[in-house]
């Protein structure tokens, strides 16, 4: 059985996140300090975190099948009608964002980082969906 107050705090602290990075986005460039990169990398880091979190608890209090990957987690939402596809499908691969940025495979532009900040309707849409999925069931 899922726990709705499990739930619901993840994903107020993925909203929580998602406005400070928006309000970090919306820093004027001559304002931003020296940390406030590593801090928009923190914050995009946390919230899919705790995307992942709210899809491993729900996979696992339903029965899903276990996961290979955090990635596949958030996937198996979609596949089971909690997140759309195609919602799950990017933040699938905004788990694969998250690894790059948390074990550095590779150099990542700051500007893809940046960029990322117009894609915080994503993360919305994930507590919207969960949100309307947990109610119904």
């Amino acid at each position: 059985m899922v726990d709705e107050g499990r739930v619901a705090r993840l994903l107020r602290g993925v909203s929580d996140r998602v406005a400070r990075l928006g309000e970090a986005g919306a820093t004027p460039v001559a304002d931003r300090g020296p940390l406030w990169l590593d801090g928009v990398k923190y914050l995009l880091i946390t919230a899919v975190e705790a995307c992942v979190d709210v899809a491993q608890h729900i996979g696992s209090s339903e029965g899903f099948s276990a996961p290979d990957s955090n990635a596949d987690a958030i996937r198996t939402l979609g596949e089971r009608g909690v997140l759309t596809r195609e919602l799950a499908a990017s933040l699938a691969r905004a788990v694969g964002f998250r690894n790059v940025l948390v074990h550095q495979y590779t150099t990542v532009d700051d500007t893809i980082v940046m960029a990322e900040l117009d894609h915080l309707d994503e993360f919305d849409a994930f507590v919207t969906q969960v949100s309307s999925w947990v109610l119904a069931h």
